[in-house]
């Protein structure tokens, strides 16, 4: 979505009313994440936003389904952790058994993501692969030929048996790209994670104290009055400023939600971490799309050192309901930077 407010927006030159905005009624969107080859979504979707991720927009009708692909990875493991967490489904596309395939699978695993689809290139066979995800959610994914049309159309089937609604009063956004349009104002892009959000919510800005209302809500460039969980929206906001928002910041109504600076939680490493993590190793901690540095203040361990207790002092305020699992990384780990899981408190 790329300021679909713009060509509303009356100017001198061209001095025309304002185009009487129609509201369409709630449609589901399906988000999946793209990962092993560069630029493989860009057959299966329209390309929109473009940052360290890629978003590919595919619509049939009311039926939507959102691609969204890393760049600069593996070079950078942000954007794949910013790919997967916002997706409900995965395309794993495997050219080669290399770090980078172990570590995209790593991360689908510790997010949870259960559904996918495997296609395998260059004389790669599914024996080949199989025993390298036994034991990951990944071991559950379809296995599909490289075919683009029946990728679309099986997605596409798959969003349109998704359902929504604008019952739960209370939503939950975080934000992965914003800016100003002029005679708009502010305008932010995300997922929804959480319940609805609904045109003139009220909404608290975390982390910190500003609220903001929500102006307008559009979805794949058409106006709605709601945006469920899993939708692709974006939302002008009026009560804020550019300087008030970031990536990661979480617009909500929902008071249960917590902002912390420091975490005492049970991990759980991915079985291939090779020794016990250290108190002054400095990790990230990923929830959303936040992406914070954390040192380790304190490790302790039973028998199992792939299950300690961690005291972790963050950089920054992680926002987060009580009892979601934040994703923790070692971007110095060489090949191996997916390290597990934290229970959040």
């Amino acid at each position: 979505m790329i300021q679909p407010w713009g060509p509303r927006i009356n100017t001198p030159h061209t001095a025309k009313p304002i185009i009487p905005r129609t509201f369409h009624a709630p449609m589901a969107n399906l988000n999946v994440a793209v990962l092993g080859v560069p630029d493989y979504a860009n057959d299966l979707g329209k390309k929109g936003t473009t940052s360290d991720l890629t978003f590919y927009n595919l619509k049939r009708g009311e039926t939507t389904v959102t691609f969204i692909e890393p760049n600069r990875y593996p070079e950078r493991l942000a954007p794949l952790f910013y790919a997967a967490s916002m997706a409900r489904k995965a395309i794993l596309v495997v050219d080669a058994i290399s770090p980078a395939f172990g570590e995209e699978v790593l991360m689908l695993h510790c997010l949870n993501i259960k559904e996918g689809v495997i296609i395998l290139r260059n004389f790669l066979t599914k024996e080949q692969v199989t025993p390298l995800i036994k034991g990951t959610v990944v071991e559950r994914y379809q296995f599909m030929d490289d075919d683009k049309n029946a990728i679309r159309e099986m997605l596409l089937e798959q969003a349109s048996a998704l359902k929504e609604s604008c019952d739960s009063k209370m939503g939950a956004m975080p934000v992965d790209h914003f800016f100003n349009v002029k005679g708009v104002g502010i305008v932010v892009l995300g997922c929804i994670q959480e319940g609805n959000l609904r045109k003139h919510d009220e909404l608290m800005v975390l982390p910190g104290e500003k609220t903001a209302q929500i102006r307008s809500i559009q979805k794949h460039d058409a106006d709605f009055e709601c945006a469920g969980i899993g939708d692709r929206t974006g939302m002008a906001l009026k009560g804020v400023e550019l300087e008030d928002i970031d990536r990661g910041t979480v617009l909500t109504n929902d008071k249960t939600i917590r902002s912390i600076s420091y975490l005492e939680g049970k991990a759980d490493l991915v079985k291939y971490w090779p020794s016990p993590l250290k108190e002054g190793m400095v990790l990230h901690v990923g929830h959303w799309m936040q992406n914070v540095p954390a040192r380790i203040a304190k490790a302790t361990f039973g028998g199992d050192f792939h299950k300690p207790n961690l005291t972790l002092v963050l950089d920054k305020v992680l926002v987060h309901r009580p009892g979601d699992r934040g994703i923790l990384t070692y971007p110095e780990g060489g090949k191996l930077r997916v390290v597990g899981t934290i229970e959040l408190p």
